[in-house]
């Protein structure tokens, strides 16, 4: 009962707070270029749905794709890192560096070397995300137990079964912790890379239709945007978040059922 309760929280503050602006809005008598209700919002998702579904699908397309190009390559950077402290002390802070350059100081320069338009919006959303995937890895491969290190090599392992049967379990937790952060940034960065690019057509996503409404004081339509972009930001994370309970559940204590298995100390 205390499982549901819990579940259903959320949803009734959700329920109060759009109910208090519907009635704020309709009370203050307030202009809907100004500050639109939910329901005029839910109007508008329902008048513009085709067009909101093509730049949903192109954000989207983008989002995921660069999450798995920042899943890989991330995580190839950290192992072949984790081989040497000299290039890890080379590298690394070339990496960092990737991190805290803001997207809209790079962008002019990838529009200008790139000519496709999605391959640019890959670029830059893949720079959002890559960082903690790497970070998180490299963390992962350098806090496996010395001991059983020592063991494997200890009887004759091979680096080929290190790494599959030691390395990658052990960092496995760490690597999907870096891949929930940066399935929120990939989203982020597809959003700032479409703002910047100032990407139209068909082959714009959402963040172009929200700017483009909001310049011509389509407020409904703009924050049907943003809503759409939230869900989508909201089921990137619950569905990471389920493949990391997924993977983890059987063996490690971040995925266990406090629950089911009683409290802890």
């Amino acid at each position: 009962m205390s499982r549901l309760v819990n579940k259903t929280l959320p949803f009734a503050f959700g329920f109060v707070v759009l109910a208090a602006w519907e009635l704020g809005v309709r009370a203050g008598e307030v202009p809907e270029y100004i500050l639109p209700g939910p329901i005029a919002i839910v109007g508008a998702l329902s008048t513009h749905a085709a067009d909101l579904a093509q730049g949903w699908a192109v954000t989207v397309q983008v989002t995921l794709i660069a999450l798995l190009l920042a899943a890989s390559t991330g995580a190839a950077f950290a192992f072949l890192l984790s081989q040497s402290r000299l290039a890890e002390q080379v590298l690394f802070p070339y990496a960092v560096i990737l991190q805290v350059t803001p997207i809209v100081t790079v962008a002019p320069f990838v529009i200008i070397w790139v000519d496709n338009i999605f391959v640019v919006l890959l670029i830059l959303a893949w720079m959002a995300a890559v960082f903690p995937i790497i970070s998180n890895t490299l963390f992962g491969l350098k806090s496996v137990d010395l001991n059983l290190r020592d063991m494997f090599r200890l009887y004759g392992a091979t680096k080929a079964q290190t790494a599959f049967r030691l390395l990658a379990p052990s960092t496995l937790p760490h690597f999907l912790s870096g891949l929930r952060i940066a399935g929120g940034l990939s989203l982020i960065g597809t959003v700032v890379a479409e703002m910047v690019a100032g990407t139209s057509g068909e082959r714009s996503g959402l963040a172009s239709r929200l700017l483009e409404a909001s310049y011509r004081l389509e407020l409904a339509k703009a924050l049907a945007c943003f809503v759409l972009l939230g869900l989508t930001g909201l089921v990137i994370y619950s569905t990471l978040e389920w493949l990391s309970r997924r993977l983890l559940r059987n063996w490690h204590e971040s995925a266990a059922d406090v629950s089911q298995s009683g409290t802890r100390i």
